[in-house]
Parts: structure tokens; C-alpha cells; sequence
């Protein structure tokens, strides 16, 4: 269906706010519905995370075969991906190519910024502007930002004096950046930079890196996949895909086979053969030893075992022992924050030309025109480079002005941490739905199977709407309530909220410390969607 102009502005009945991986399939989902709709990206091409992040290195850290579409059988069976883990422009191809081939590009708006989106009630219709002055009128607004999509601002004094060239691994330019013979700053050392230090430091003259908190980091094992490896996987598609729902996170790692989780803890075997379990995954490659003993995210002994062998791990590769302690992380639990899976992280700090500094205990003091300052002492530096994350989760949300009923802003209703149904809609702010936004398990399980769930569950409530005859769909205060109080208790179940991370806030200065993440797990979340449907949408109110 088309858009209709009338009195100035634009009316459809759907709006899309982000063309990532969960906008594109919302768009395609809503037109096969035959709704008119209009997707809006703030971005100058499709794509979201994979657009935006072209820094060196950047790749994703699913295998390639489970981070990929599964609504089109067809879709699956035609794309062959040329590596286990894509790097980020096969990943960016293949998004093109979903666009080109269920012909989405009518429909969408690049380089268009959503201002605002205010719930009108006279009408109830949601009145969206943008940053060119357009104002569109829709039905059901679709907020899909993404997760990790609204960049942390650097908290460092100075950071506007530095005179060299200074780049964001969450928005690397797009024409190629040259560090040959250069000193280079990195500061931060979390996935972004776990993935760019290693290609960053092979081309600088030297290079600085500043530390503030040590993550743990895997080996990737990224390869080439052969045609005969990609005919096998298609085969078996359907199998691997509902093995992905019932996974705890969504995914199997297959590395040629599901690795099938553990159903024990990993206080039941022998220390010998527990060594040869964690031994097996780790060389697996990527993110396998979520996978493994089913007590490492809630049990703190069993927990400690798996920080002692990655422990070990990094002083086997680090030759410097001094080094190796300060890359060692402290005082959190391993895999309370997101593991990150790397290709010669550690062994890049075996380089003359690398130096680490840990900025924990001494934070850096200023940025010069001319480097870094810590301790009084000046790290002079031709370029600088932030890899210091995002405001997860809320960040893209907050930073536009959304207002629902009564004039009620969002951002000011989750000042003490969001409020949400499901983790997909606020209530008095009807007809208003957040993509993988906080409470849902977004950011804990693979990115792409949870994002079709939840458009499925936006399809189903749009539907229930229409065939009520009705105007508007939200949840009610108390289910809000009872949601909340859901994901805290599985929240206090498990060891994340001894971590300092983007899961509950904490990397952002100012930010309510709250869970911002289902953590019960994929199949849980999936079990309690569909038994709310089949309670008539329990919870939700249609007026």
C-alpha cells in the first residue's frame, strides 16, 4: 500500500525507526501484510551495527550460518558465506542483498533522522518528525535502534583540545583510515578494540593502549567455509534452527557440529576432566563455552573455574608476567559481562611496538593537543582512537524525544531504569513497540533469532488490534509492574549483577543501575510470549 499525503504531512499506518537487521525484517513482515509503511534510517545505507562499525577487525562473533535470517528457507538456501564468522562488509552485502531481494528500498528514508514521536490522542496516531522538516502521522510506531547503536560520549577532560585525527570504532569513516608510521592511542578494551588492536597495531609505528577494565577474550577460530562444509549446514537447516530455540542464548556454535549444552554442573567432574571440557570449546573457537556446564552464570564456585582456566590462558600467551596480570581481569565473574572472542589479542602485547596501560587505578588525567596524560606523564600520539562502547539498550531511545499519553516523556519515565512489557512496550505509550529494547533478552541471546521473535509478536498484536476493530494496544500498569519484578528475580538468580557492565548500566556515567535484560534465557522468553498470547494477549489492554 502507499503512503497518502494530506494537510502537509504523511500518513501511513506504520512507521520503522532504524534499518538494521531487526528493521529490515520488520518492514518486509509488515508489508507482506499489506499495511503502508515507511522506515526511516539515520544512517546513509542499511545495515544498523554493520553499517555504522567498519572499524578494522570488525566481525561478528555467531557463526556466520546461525547469524543469518531464517524466516526465507529460500533466502537461506541461495546465500553462501564465505567465512565462518562474516566480517563486517560480507555482512553489510548480504543485508543489501535482503533488501534487493524482497525489493524493501521503496519503502525506506537514508540519511533521515527521527526528531521526535509524539502520541497525538485526539487521533491516536503517532506524529513523528524528522530532521528534514517531514511530519508523518501513523498508527503503530516501530522503534528499531538496536541495542548497541547510541555511542558512549568519552567522560574524559580535553577530549575537543587533541589535534591529531580522532576516530569512534562505533562510527569508523567510511573511507579508509591510514595509521601507517603513526602513534596511535586506543583507549578501552572491550570487543571493539579486542577486534581492531591486533590489525591496528601491525600497521602503527607504535602504538598506546589505555586500559581501564581487562575483559576476557576467546579465540575466534575464524576459516573459510568450502562449499561441501555449506551444503552439509543446508541440509540441516530446520534442525539447527530449532535447536537455536531452545538454546539459553539462542545459538549452538556449530563448528561443524551443534555443541550440545551441559546439563551438569561443573562442580560434579573430576578438575581433569572439566580441564579437558573447557579445552575442547575454547579451541572450538567463538563464544562456545557459553554452551558448556549449566551453572557457570549462577553458581560462584563453579563460575571460578572457568575464570581460572581463561586466566591461565592469557599468561600462557602473554610473555611479559606483569603484562599478562594487568590484561587478567578482576573482581567480576567471567561471563557476567559479554565475552569477547578475538584473532592475536593477547599475543599482540608480545610487540615492541604495543604498550598497555592501566588506567584503573590511575585514570587518565586530560586529553592534550598532543596525546594523553596519565600520572603526569604525556603519551604523545599522532592519532587517538575511542573504542569505549555504548549506552546500551536505552541510549537510542532516550536520545530521541518520544512522548506518549499525557504528555508523558520517555526518557523522564525511565530515569530510575526502564519499564517495560515483554521488553516491547511501554505503558501509556500505546501502539509504541522497542526491537530488541531493555527488558527483553536482547544482548543476551543472538541478535537475529530474537529480533524475529519479537516482529512476530509485533505482527500478532497489530493484528489483534485490527480484528478488534480497535485503535490502540499497550500493556497495563500491573503487567508492566509484574515484568519488572520477573526480570530482577531471574536477574538475582544469576552472578551478572556483580558485574560492572552494560547489562545493568553501569558503563555510563549517571545511569540507573538496573537490569536492563531478561536473563531467564531465549527458550523461557520465547515459552512466556506465547503463553501470553494464548491468554488473549494477557496483560495488554486494546481501547
Amino acid at each position: 500500500m502507499c503512503l497518502r499525503s494530506k494537510g502537509g504531512f504523511t500518513v501511513t499506518d506504520v512507521v520503522i525507526v532504524g534499518a538494521g537487521v531487526a528493521g529490515l525484517y520488520m518492514l518486509h513482515r509488515v508489508k507482506q501484510a499489506g499495511l503502508s509503511v515507511r522506515l526511516i534510517e539515520s544512517g546513509g545505507g542499511i545495515g544498523g551495527t554493520w553499517y555504522w562499525n567498519r572499524y578494522p577487525g570488525a566481525r561478528v562473533d555467531i557463526e556466520s550460518i546461525e547469524y543469518s535470517y531464517s524466516f526465507s528457507k529460500e533466502l537461506q538456501e541461495e546465500w553462501d558465506w564465505s567465512e565462518r564468522f562474516a566480517s563486517q562488509p560480507e555482512l553489510l552485502k548480504y543485508l543489501n542483498h535482503v533488501a534487493d531481494r524482497f525489493d524493501l528500498w521503496e519503502n525506506i528514508s537514508l540519511s533521515t533522522r527521527v526528531d521526535s514521536a509524539i502520541f497525538d490522542e485526539d487521533s491516536n496516531k503517532w506524529l513523528i518528525k524528522t530532521n528534514r522538516g517531514e511530519e508523518i502521522r501513523a498508527q503503530f510506531c516501530i522503534m528499531a535502534t538496536g541495542c548497541l547503536s547510541a555511542p558512549k560520549k568519552p567522560d574524559i577532560p580535553g577530549v575537543d583540545s587533541f589535534r591529531g585525527e580522532q576516530y569512534f570504532t562505533s562510527k569508523w569513516p567510511d573511507e579508509p583510515v591510514n595509521f601507517e608510521g603513526k602513534r596511535v592511542g586506543v583507549i578501552g578494551t572491550g570487543s571493539s578494540a579486542i577486534q581492531s588492536i591486533p590489525l591496528i597495531a601491525r600497521e602503527a609505528r607504535h602504538l598506546t593502549v589505555f586500559q581501564r577494565t581487562a575483559n576476557y577474550a576467546v579465540p575466534l577460530m575464524n576459516r573459510p567455509l568450502d562449499k561441501d562444509y555449506l551444503r552439509r549446514i543446508k541440509d540441516q537447516y530446520d534442525d539447527l534452527r530449532t535447536m537455536e530455540s531452545k538454546a539459553f542464548a539462542g545459538f549452538v556454535c556449530v563448528d561443524g557440529e551443534p555443541k550440545k549444552p551441559l546439563e551438569i554442573s561443573a562442580l560434579s567432574v573430576s578438575p581433569e576432566e572439566r580441564e579437558k571440557e573447557y579445552e575442547y570449546r575454547y579451541k572450538s573457537g567463538g563464544l562456545c563455552l557459553y554452551s558448556s556446564y549449566s551453572d557457570l552464570l549462577t553458581n560462584k564456585e563453579a563460575n571460578q573455574t572457568l575464570a581460572d582456566f581463561l586466566k591461565r590462558k592469557i599468561h600462557e600467551k602473554v610473555k611479559d608476567p606483569v603484562v599478562a596480570e594487568m590484561l587478567t581481569p578482576k573482581g567480576y565473574p567471567v561471563l557476567a559481562k559479554r565475552l569477547c572472542a578475538d584473532t592475536n589479542y593477547y599475543e599482540t602485547y608480545n610487540r615492541e611496538n604495543v604498550r598497555l596501560i592501566d588506567v584503573n587505578i590511575t585514570p587518565i588525567e586530560k586529553v592534550t593537543a598532543t596525546g594523553i596524560i596519565v600520572e603526569g606523564i604525556e603519551y604523545p600520539l599522532d592519532a587517538l582512537v575511542y573504542a569505549i562502547g555504548f549506552d546500551a539498550l536505552t541510549g537510542a531511545l532516550t536520545n530521541i524525544d518520544i512522548r506518549g499519553r499525557n504528555g508523558l516523556v520517555l526518557k523522564e519515565e525511565w530515569e530510575d531504569g526502564p519499564k517495560t512489557y515483554l521488553g516491547l512496550m511501554t505503558f501509556q505509550f500505546p501502539n509504541l513497540f522497542n526491537l530488541a529494547g531493555p527488558g527483553s533478552t536482547a544482548g543476551l541471546t543472538q541478535a537475529i533469532q530474537c529480533d524475529e521473535h519479537q516482529i512476530g509478536l509485533v505482527m500478532d498484536c497489530i493484528e489483534h488490534v485490527r480484528q478488534a476493530g480497535k485503535a490502540t494496544i499497550e500493556p497495563t500498569d500491573e503487567a508492566q509492574a509484574g515484568w519488572t519484578d520477573y526480570i530482577n528475580y531471574a536477574a538475582a538468580k544469576t552472578l551478572f549483577p556483580l558485574a560492572n557492565s552494560w547489562y545493568v548500566g553501569a558503563n555510563i556515567p549517571g545511569k540507573a543501575r538496573t537490569i536492563l535484560v531478561d536473563l531467564s534465557g531465549f527458550p523461557a522468553y520465547i515459552d512466556k510470549c506465547a503463553g501470553i498470547v494464548a491468554r488473549d494477549f494477557e496483560g495488554f489492554q486494546v481501547q
